[in-house]
C-alpha cells in the first residue's frame, strides 16, 4: 500500500506539476470561426516541436547508495527510540556493505544497458499494473476545475460542448507535434521568448536540452502524454495492462449509468463541428432512459482480480464489441445530473461518486455536474499529474479564452439518433451477481470515507516568502504540529515529487518528518511557553531550510524511496531471498505513511483530492495561495479528520503569531 501514496499525484501528486503556468493567448492564436461554424484544430502551432527535447532529456541518476542509506537513516530517526533505530542503524549498513552493494552493481549495470529509459520506469508500471485494489480510493485522485469566468458558460451543456472541443484541440495539437514542449522556466525572461525558441527549434533534437539548460531552462519528459487520449487500464489476472488505440475517432460519454458513443473526429482526422457535438450532448442529457438495474461501470470500482474475471466473462458473452468501443474511447465524459452543493460534496463526487456512473479504469474521466462544475478524475498506472495538469490548464484556458459555443448557441439541425449509440451489454446471472457484489462493496467503502475542508485566511505564500521561508516547508510543518498535538506522535510522512526534468521520470518522495519538524512540532505543542519567540521563529527557519534541501535532492532524483524500491524489485525479480534491511519493521513502517500528502497550483484548479493511502490515515491534498491555504483532508474512521483539520489550524495560528512577534513566550 505505501507505494500508492505516489499516487496526484496523488495529486503528481504534483510537485513540479506547477511548470505549466497558464500563458496569455495571443492575438494571433484567437479561433476563426468559418461560415459554416467550422473552427481551428490546434490550440496553437509551437515554434518548437512537441517533442524536440525528448531524444536529449538527462536520464534520472542512481544514487550513490552511501547517500541512500544516509538519506533513510535520516529520515527514520524522527520515527524511532534510541534501540530501534541503532537495530535499524546496523541492518542499513550490513545492507549497505553486503546484499545491498550487490544489487546496487546490478541496478547501475543494468541501467547501462537500458538509455532509452529511466531504472524506476519498468518497476514503477509493475508496481501500479499489479496491484490487485481497486483503482477507487486506492489511487485514482480528481483535480477539480476552477468555475469559468463568465458565470453563464457554466451551464453544464455549454462547458460539456467547449471542454470537449478544447481537449479534442489538445489532441490534434499534441499529435501534430504543435504542443509547446513542457519546461519549467527559472528565467523566462531569456528562455521563454520567441528569439530563443527560433533558435533552439534548428538545435539538433540530440543537443536540444543542453541549449535549454544553458539559459536555465528545463524541458521536462512527455513521454506519458500520448496515453492520455484512447486509453483504459484492462483488468488482468495478476498484472494489469495499458491499452491505447489511437485510430479510434469516438468520445465515450456516460450519464445515469447508461453508456453513449459517437465521433468526435471525422474521417479526415478534423474535430467534428462544435454544434454538431453540442446536439448530440443535448440529446444525450434529453434522454429519459431509466438507470440500468446492473450498472456495468460497478464492475471497475472492484478487486482487480475478480474484475479481471468478469470482464472474461463480459468477452465470453458476446461484448466484445461494445467493450472495445469503451476501451477504445478518446476519453469519458461524465454527466451528473445533481449539482454540487459544497467543497465536500465535489470532493465526493469528483473522487468516488456512486460507482454507476465513471469508467475508472479511462485514463481519466472528465465529470460534469449539473451545474458545470467540472473535474477530472484519473486513473494513475500510465502517468502522473505533471502531464494531467498540463492538459487540464490548456483545456481551461482554451475552452474559457476561445470557446467554441456560446450560452446563445443553437445546436446543430442532425439526426443524434442516428449519430449516437446507445451500448448494450449482455449479462449473464454471473455478470449481475458481479455488478451487485461490487455495488455492495463499493458503498461499503466510501459510506466509511470522511472529508473535511480547511481554509486558513490569515495568510499564505506572499506573508511566508517575506518570512524568507517556504511556504510549502511551513504547511507541512503545520501537519507535523497537529498530528504531535492530537496523537502524540511523529509517522511517517510522504509528499510526492515529481522527476520529470529526468527521461522517463516519474516521483520521488519527499520525507517532510524529520528532526527538525519534530524538535520544532515539540516545542510549540509541548513546551509553548518555555522558547522565546527568536528560538520559535529559528526553529521555523531551519525547518524551512531542511525541507527545501529535500525537496531539491528529490527533484534532483537523490531521494532514497526509490533507489530502495528498485534494489528491492531487481533482488525480487531474480530471485536473491529478501533481505534483513527489508525484512525491518522500521522499514515496514516509514513505508505505511499516515500522512500522506500532495500539493499543486494552478489557476485552472480550485482543489484536488485522494483518499487516505492506508486505514489509518489521512490523505491530504493543499494548497498555498497568495493569501490564504487551503486543506482537502480524506480519513477512515481510524483517524478524525475533523479534530485533525481543528488543529492544523491551531498550528498555523501558532506559528504566524510568531512570525509576527505576537508569540506569549518567555520573552
Amino acid at each position: 500500500m505505501a507505494a500508492q501514496a505516489a499516487v496526484v499525484s496523488s495529486f503528481s501528486r504534483f510537485r513540479g506539476a506547477s511548470a505549466s503556468q497558464l500563458q496569455p493567448v495571443s492575438a494571433g492564436l484567437r479561433r476563426s470561426y468559418s461560415q459554416d461554424g467550422s473552427i481551428s484544430q490546434f490550440l496553437h502551432h509551437s515554434l518548437v516541436p512537441t517533442m524536440h527535447y525528448q531524444k536529449s532529456l538527462p536520464r534520472l541518476p542512481i544514487p550513490k547508495l552511501e547517500d541512500t542509506i544516509r538519506r533513510y537513516l535520516n529520515a527514520q530517526k524522527p520515527l524511532l527510540n534510541d534501540d530501534q533505530f541503532r537495530k535499524t542503524e546496523q541492518l542499513a549498513v550490513n545492507f549497505r556493505n553486503g546484499i545491498g552493494r550487490e544489487l546496487h552493481e546490478q541496478l547501475v549495470a543494468q541501467d547501462k544497458q537500458n538509455k532509452h529509459t529511466s531504472y524506476i520506469s519498468g518497476p514503477w508500471f509493475d508496481m501500479y499494473l499489479k496491484a490487485r485494489e481497486s483503482v477507487v480510493l486506492n489511487f485514482n485522485p480528481f483535480m477539480a476545475f476552477s468555475p469559468d469566468p463568465k458565470a453563464e458558460y457554466n451551464d453544464q451543456l455549454t462547458r460539456a460542448t467547449n471542454m470537449t472541443v478544447s481537449a479534442l484541440r489538445f489532441l490534434k495539437t499534441l499529435r501534430a507535434g504543435f504542443l509547446e514542449p513542457e519546461v519549467f522556466h527559472l528565467n523566462p525572461s531569456r528562455s521563454d521568448t520567441q528569439a530563443f525558441k527560433k533558435f533552439i527549434r534548428f538545435v539538433p533534437s540530440s543537443l536540444s536540452w543542453f541549449g535549454a539548460y544553458m539559459v536555465n531552462a528545463y524541458p521536462l519528459d512527455m513521454s506519458q502524454y500520448f496515453r492520455l487520449f484512447n486509453s483504459t487500464r484492462l483488468p488482468k489476472r495478476n498484472r494489469d495492462e495499458l491499452f491505447t488505440d489511437e485510430k479510434a475517432r469516438h468520445l465515450l460519454v456516460l450519464r445515469n449509468g447508461n453508456f453513449y458513443t459517437f465521433d468526435v473526429i471525422d474521417r479526415d482526422g478534423n474535430i467534428m463541428k462544435p454544434l454538431e457535438i453540442q446536439a448530440h450532448l443535448k440529446y444525450i442529457l434529453s434522454d429519459n432512459s431509466a438507470a440500468p438495474a446492473f450498472p456495468l461501470a460497478c464492475l471497475t470500482t472492484e478487486n482487480r482480480d475478480s474484475w479481471a474475471s468478469l470482464r472474461q466473462e463480459l468477452l465470453d458473452s458476446g461484448n466484445e464489441e461494445a467493450l472495445r468501443k469503451v476501451d477504445a474511447a478518446i476519453f469519458c465524459l461524465c454527466f451528473d445530473d445533481s449539482p454540487v452543493k459544497d467543497l465536500i460534496h465535489l470532493s465526493h463526487t469528483m473522487l468516488h461518486g456512486d460507482g454507476t456512473n465513471r469508467w475508472y479504469d479511462k485514463s481519466f474521466n472528465l465529470i460534469l455536474a449539473r451545474d458545470g462544475t467540472a473535474a477530472i478524475h484519473f486513473e494513475h498506472s500510465w502517468g502522473d499529474g505533471v502531464a494531467v495538469l498540463r492538459f487540464q490548464n490548456e483545456v481551461f484556458k482554451d475552452s474559457t479564452q476561445s470557446p467554441a459555443v456560446t450560452p446563445q448557441s443553437q445546436p446543430a439541425v442532425v439526426d443524434s439518433s442516428a449519430a449516437v449509440q446507445k451500448l448494450t451489454f449482455k449479462l449473464n446471472d454471473t455478470l449481475k451477481e458481479g455488478i451487485t457484489k461490487a455495488k455492495q462493496n463499493f458503498d461499503a467503502t466510501v459510506k466509511r470515507l470522511t472529508v473535511e475542508i480547511l481554509e486558513f485566511k490569515r495568510g499564505g505564500k506572499e506573508f511566508l516568502k517575506r518570512q524568507n521561508l517556504s511556504p510549502d516547508a511551513v504547511v507541512q510543518l503545520a501537519f507535523q504540529m497537529a498530528f504531535l498535538q492530537q496523537y502524540g506522535q511523529t509517522v511517517a510522512t510522504y509528499e510526492s515529487c515529481s522527476t520529470a526534468a529526468f527521461k522517463h521520470g516519474r516521483t520521488e518522495t519527499i520525507r517532510p518528518a524529520s528532526v527538525h519538524t519534530k524538535s520544532c512540532s515539540e516545542a510549540f505543542v509541548r513546551e509553548p511557553f518555555k522558547r522565546s519567540t527568536a528560538e520559535l521563529q529559528e526553529m521555523i527557519a531551519e525547518c524551512s531550510k531542511y525541507h527545501s534541501q529535500l525537496t531539491k535532492e528529490a527533484a534532483m532524483g537523490q531521494g532514497f524511496d526509490r533507489h530502495l524500491f528498485g534494489l528491492r524489485y531487481l533482488g525480487e525479480s531474480t530471485g536473491v531471498p529478501l533481505p534483513d534491511f527489508y525484512q525491518d519493521q522500521a522499514y515496514a513502517q516509514i513505508n505505511h505513511n499516515i500522512l500522506s500528502t500532495s500539493t499543486l497550483s494552478s489557476p485552472a484548479v480550485t482543489m484536488g483530492g485522494f483518499a487516505p493511502v492506508v486505514p489509518d490515515g489521512f490523505g491530504i491534498g493543499y494548497r498555498v495561495h497568495d493569501n490564504f491555504i487551503g486543506c482537502s483532508v480524506s480519513s477512515y474512521p481510524a483517524r478524525n479528520v475533523h479534530e485533525f483539520l481543528q488543529c492544523v489550524h491551531k498550528s498555523l495560528d501558532e506559528m504566524f503569531n510568531v512570525l509576527e512577534g505576537k508569540h506569549a513566550s518567555k520573552d
